[in-house]
């Protein structure tokens, strides 16, 4: 089980990157920062990695590693719908590693 460490270790390795962080800032606000969806509604669903790709200017794998490692460190939730994958902000766990990080400066 993930300790407390590990959880403030793995978010501050995924918030180590530009980009990544500019995606979790999207992400905040996706109403303001993305165009609708076809599928899926940008606030209860989250952002097509394909719509993130393209504010991001990076090809699919490219956004597809930033995405996974801001999942892996807990800091992003994914959903399927059909054939998408849409991502939103795991808002407790950021509050989690937030409180953690001021625990330990």
């Amino acid at each position: 089980m993930p300790t407390a460490d590990d959880d403030v270790n793995a978010a501050l390795r995924a918030l180590a990157s530009d980009r990544r962080r500019l995606i979790l800032e999207w992400l905040q606000q996706p109403k303001k920062h993305f165009r609708p969806q076809s599928d899926g509604d940008l606030v209860n669903d989250g952002v097509c990695g394909v719509l993130i790709a393209a504010k991001l200017r990076v090809s699919q794998p490219t956004v597809s590693e930033h995405l996974k490692i801001l999942s892996q460190a807990g800091l992003l939730k994914s959903k399927r719908v059909k054939q998408w994958t849409f991502y939103k902000r795991d808002e407790a766990q950021i509050t989690k590693v937030k409180r953690a990080i001021i625990a330990k400066i």
